[in-house]
């Protein structure tokens, strides 16, 4: 009989884990799950590894949502240094829009976690910087990108939420418009007249002409203030 060597089993490799997989593998989680449904438990079983490893690479799920907003704001590209003022800050919002339209409860996340983190910080140095050379003060400069902000920021969370629920079974979209269109007109007049005549306009699917004007109005401000 021929003798078969015989062979030592390979010393499993231990596997290496850093910040960067905990935030990408978050990042993905996101994405399938939610923000509601995002936790330490459930990361460290898309990892394959016990909670307790988490915690060497992030101190809390509050770290965690932190460097996620950081990562997210990686992907969304600066605005141009050139054009107008308002070129510029017209390219930003819609940069960040769509950047946070890119993943499931992004604006949430961002919302929900302070401006940290250095690709995020670039976001807000190149909004202040438009500001501050179109020649706005300090403190109203401060404001508007605060403003500005809020307003991208919510628009896209309004949005993600939108979308979450005309993805429910048997609905739609153009279904859910056209519930709330109904829900307007039938309405009392003589208790809501404004909200039965604007029925149509309050229901209208254009959510980039939406998007639009609310710049608009943050553009014809600004300009105000630098007319003072």
């Amino acid at each position: 009989m021929r003798m078969v060597p015989f062979r030592r089993p390979e010393r499993a490799r231990k596997r290496t884990l850093d910040q960067a997989q905990v935030v990408r593998a978050a990042l993905a989680l996101l994405d399938d799950i939610g923000l509601d449904e995002l936790t330490m438990r459930r990361l460290a079983e898309r990892l394959g590894v016990k909670a307790a490893s988490l915690y060497r690479h992030v101190r809390d799920k509050d770290e965690l949502l932190a460097l996620l907003g950081d990562a997210i704001s990686g992907e969304i590209p600066l605005p141009p240094r050139e054009g107008s003022w308002q070129t510029q800050l017209v390219a930003a919002a819609w940069n960040v829009r769509r950047g946070l339209l890119a993943h499931r409860d992004a604006a949430r996340v961002l919302a929900a976690t302070p401006p940290a983190g250095p690709q995020r910080l670039r976001h807000v140095e190149a909004v202040l910087r438009i500001l501050h050379e179109a020649g706005l003060r300090d403190r109203d400069a401060a404001r508007a990108a605060y403003h500005l902000n809020n307003f991208v920021t919510e628009f896209a969370a309004d949005e993600g939420r939108f979308a979450a629920y005309a993805s429910l079974p048997g609905m739609s979209r153009r279904k859910m418009l056209a519930e709330v269109r109904r829900q307007f007109k039938t309405l009392p007049r003589d208790e809501y007249p404004t909200l039965v005549a604007l029925a149509d306009a309050l229901t209208e699917d254009d959510q980039d002409a939406l998007f639009e004007f609310g710049i608009e109005l943050h553009l014809r401000g600004i300009r105000s203030l630098l007319a003072r």
